[in-house]
C-alpha cells in the first residue's frame, strides 16, 4: 500500500505539503479558532477514549503502555471504519494527522500514523 501519512501540531503554520489535514484529537485544541485550523476533517471518534487519555496524561514514561492500549482501542469496529477512510485518503494524496499535543512523537497521532501506514495492528 502506497501511503503518505505525516503528523504534526495543529498550532504549526499549515504547509502546502500537508495535503489533507485531519484533526485526530477528541477535544478541540485550546485557543484555536475553527477558521484558523485549516482542517479538512475532524475525526474525534478515532482518538483514544477519554479514560485512556486521562490515564496517559501525555507522560512519556507511559507511552509504551499508552500505545499498546490505543492499538487495542483501534480494533473497535467504528475506529476501524474511520481508519479505512483515512487509508483511502492517503492512497490518493498526502495526509497529515493533527494534534494539539506538544510532544507529537509521544501522541496518538504518531501511533495512528504508524498503524495506518502498516495497515495492521502492531504490538509492542
Amino acid at each position: 500500500m502506497d501511503t503518505h501519512i505525516a503528523y504534526r501540531r495543529i498550532y504549526d503554520q499549515p504547509a502546502r505539503s500537508d495535503g489533507m489535514r485531519v484533526l485526530v484529537d477528541r477535544v478541540w485544541p485550546r485557543g484555536m479558532r475553527k477558521d484558523d485550523a485549516h482542517l479538512d476533517e475532524w475525526l474525534r471518534e478515532i482518538a483514544p477514549s477519554t479514560e485512556l487519555r486521562q490515564w496517559y496524561k501525555h507522560d512519556p514514561d507511559r507511552f509504551a503502555e499508552f500505545r499498546r492500549r490505543y492499538l487495542i482501542e483501534l480494533q473497535d469496529p467504528q475506529r476501524r471504519e474511520l481508519a479505512q477512510h483515512l487509508r483511502s485518503l492517503a492512497r490518493t494524496q498526502h495526509l497529515t494527522l493533527l494534534t494539539a499535543t506538544r510532544d507529537v512523537e509521544h501522541s496518538q497521532a504518531a501511533v495512528l500514523a504508524e498503524w495506518l501506514s502498516h495497515g495492521r495492528k502492531r504490538s509492542s
